[in-house]
């Protein structure tokens, strides 16, 4: 498996667990103040509770944490060994406030003098306030600071106004008739339940990134390394974070791989489900590749590991995986636009709610419960969890199912796909060639053939050069400088005597051929020697072709290779529509035209199809193509070779868009009705406090279902 090295990713990239954002909003404030200060690739995900940014220069890291705090957030240690509290921050707040909300509530229903004493409710109701106010509070001002308000500005106005009016009742009304002018328990009971839906969607939204989870902690704690320097074996066990590259390690049976190698003695067989998808194990011997993370079925393995830690191939995709989740594709646009007005149009509507009762002759009482209740039961959260659960839920399933997303863009655009496009060459065959003839055409060079074919292969890594490699490995490499590939043709080298020696498609010669091979040798332009090979199909192409059209999708061939070879492959896949003798410029044409149909998926391995990957509305690449390709695609199927991985890629994204929509309608519905309800007196603050809560409930679980509903 190849993925994306890891030692070329930015390192300037911070990424910071922040503790305190409650919505959508408080997001986008932090976000707008890191980018008004000049931070680029600036993310921030509540739903993660993440910011990442990428360092600039006058603007010291230290600064980037005291700005994120000044706004009222808490920058999170990374020290990933530190003993994780029984209960959070916020659960201590909940529990605090449910101890003094709890009795007075009881005075609803218990005739006790102490509990109808408004001297007592004050002080019940004191404390949960100064929580209240510390935790909503403060977030509240400091969304504010942002010109992002948040929902906090809404329980922070219900709550207070709730504390204010019956603090006015307790000392300046008529003592007689002060219980009509009490609402000490509706704003306690405001904020206690309040406070318990964000600790449920807090740990609701933790179920939708478990995948994330399982799959970073697949690298055991320790390892067992040995030494065989003095002659014989000698074991000791070490934590994982000590393990370095060339380091041998013992795995037994049933054991997990923590780092990534190559067999050095013994063998057995892997299974390496959690990362490809591929759910039958293989079988591991001398010299091949292990990956981190993966489990020891059978067998007895000392390995030598190649990369370690932020190097390793699990790495690649957990950091891939994060960064899928925390990207915002296009349709979250709508919810964050809805999200930026929401707050303040909610405050204009309770408002009008406590002009309006009033103005019908409500009470001053009854008026401002009206408005409470729409303040509190107004609820943009839900809009903002949307989308953000059900990426971090439908992206962390793919990644165990064999399927990486780039982005949660890429996740949308597949969705929408309705064209697919397929490259022949290592996509759909096999891409290790067998040589069924070489004919030559000019004698002088009959015996320094294979040499220069060697020669001109060594320096590339397209498929078809690896097999050469192989069918002509005895051969003795020629002296050749300047050896390149030319995009669409094949390779270019100049030999001692200043002759220039290409060796690809028809296009190395200076005139057509009398003959068609699948790959020429010239010299100067002038026929040397031509190549017939042989492609086998892969296994599930044609199945995957078949279930692609049953679905409804328009599939497509799109090749550099002559005609016979791609209409052979073709009609054996069961593809009528080829384009055949594509250069690189041909490829992005056809590309251009068929996105005037409709979004374009692009699959393809090599790098001749880089720039047609990028043309693309999404592209997919396996996990065994170039590095350039891999770069190329927003998604890559880790399964290597199997084809099928397309269809599971294809429905999960479906699967995904589904979901976010059904989330944005929950959501924009509940508002839609909750909204007047409320306004018109049907409902008090304490039950719009639950309702409020219970939504968000609502979108977050029905993104956790995306992880258990049927993929067929």
């Amino acid at each position: 498996m190849k993925l994306p090295n890891q030692s070329n990713v930015d390192t300037s990239e911070i990424v910071w667990k922040v503790d305190g954002m409650t919505c959508a909003n408080c997001a986008q404030g932090i976000r707008n103040v890191l980018v008004k200060k000049g931070l680029s690739d600036t993310h921030v995900s509540f739903a993660n509770g993440e910011v990442s940014f990428t360092l600039v220069e006058n603007y010291p890291v230290e600064q980037v944490k005291h700005d994120i705090e000044n706004l009222g957030y808490t920058v999170l240690s990374n020290d990933t060994n530190q003993p994780k509290p029984r209960f959070s921050t916020l659960e201590k707040r909940l529990i605090f406030s449910a101890i003094f909300t709890l009795p007075l509530l009881l005075h609803m229903v218990l005739d006790t003098p102490i509990l109808h004493s408004p001297i007592t409710q004050l002080l019940l109701c004191l404390p949960v306030m100064l929580v209240g106010l510390e935790y909503f509070g403060k977030s509240a001002i400091n969304s504010l600071k942002t010109g992002v308000p948040n929902m906090d500005v809404l329980i922070s106005i219900g709550a207070s106004s709730a504390f204010i009016y019956s603090v006015i009742g307790t000392f300046f009304l008529d003592p007689i008739n002060a219980h009509e002018y009490l609402f000490f328990e509706t704003s306690a009971t405001i904020i206690t339940l309040v406070m318990f839906g964000n600790v449920i969607e807090q740990r609701s939204v933790k179920q939708t990134g478990s995948a994330l989870r399982e799959l970073a902690n697949l690298i055991p704690e320790q390892a067992i390394r040995v030494d065989l320097s003095h002659g014989h074996e000698h074991n000791e066990t070490i934590s994982a974070h000590q393990i370095q590259t060339n380091d041998l390690l013992r795995i037994n049976e049933g054991g997990r791989i923590p780092a990534d190698g190559i067999v050095f003695q013994g063998d057995g067989l892997v299974d390496e489900s959690m990362i490809t998808g591929e759910s039958l194990p293989i079988q591991k011997t001398l010299n091949q590749e292990v990956t981190g993370g993966t489990l020891l079925v059978s067998g007895n393995i000392l390995m030598k590991t190649t990369r370690t830690g932020k190097q390793t191939v699990l790495s690649g995709i957990v950091e891939m995986v994060r960064k899928a989740q925390n990207d915002k594709p296009p349709v979250q646009k709508l919810g964050d636009r809805i999200s930026a007005i929401f707050v303040p149009a909610v405050l204009v509507i309770a408002l009008l709610t406590l002009v309006i009762s009033m103005l019908l002759g409500l009470s001053t009482s009854d008026s401002l419960m009206h408005a409470i209740a729409v303040l509190v039961i107004s609820c943009p959260c839900a809009m903002g969890l949307a989308t953000p659960t059900a990426v971090m839920a439908g992206l962390g399933r793919a990644s165990k199912m064999g399927v990486l997303f780039r982005s949660g863009t890429d996740a949308e655009m597949l969705a929408k796909t309705k064209i697919l496009v397929f490259d022949k060459t290592g996509t759909l065959t096999e891409g290790r060639f067998s040589l069924q003839q070489q004919i030559i055409y000019n004698e002088a060079f009959r015996h320094t053939v294979d040499s220069l074919v060697i020669a001109l292969e060594q320096a590339s890594n397209h498929p078809l050069a690896a097999s050469l490699r192989e069918i002509y490995k005895g051969a003795i490499p020629v002296e050749i400088r300047n050896v390149k590939e030319i995009k669409g043709i094949g390779m270019q080298g100049e030999l001692s005597n200043g002759s220039i020696a290409k060796l690809g498609s028809v296009k190395v010669l200076n005139q057509q051929p009398n003959i068609a091979h699948d790959l020429y040798l010239s010299i100067d332009d002038a026929l040397v020697a031509g190549f017939d090979l042989m492609d086998a199909l892969k296994s599930d192409a044609s199945s995957t072709v078949v279930s692609l059209k049953k679905l409804g999708y328009q599939v497509i061939m799109l090749s550099g290779d002559r005609k016979s070879t791609c209409d052979r492959v073709g009609q054996a896949a069961g593809i009528e529509t080829v384009h055949s003798e594509c250069s690189p410029e041909d490829k992005l044409r056809i590309i251009a035209e068929l996105k005037k149909q409709g979004k374009v998926a692009m699959v393809g391995d090599g790098i001749n199809d880089a720039p047609a990957l990028h043309a693309a509305d999404v592209s997919i690449s396996m996990s065994a193509a170039s590095k350039i390709a891999i770069d190329s695609a927003g998604v890559i199927l880790t399964s290597g070779s199997n084809l099928s991985g397309i269809l599971t890629a294809l429905k999960i994204s479906k699967l995904t868009l589904r979901t976010i929509h059904q989330n944005l309608f929950w959501a924009f519905i509940y508002n839609v009705i909750a909204i007047p309800v409320a306004a018109s007196g049907f409902l008090s603050p304490m039950i719009a406090a639950f309702s409020m809560a219970f939504s968000d409930v609502v979108v977050i679980g029905n993104s956790i279902l995306l992880k258990l509903r049927r993929i067929d």
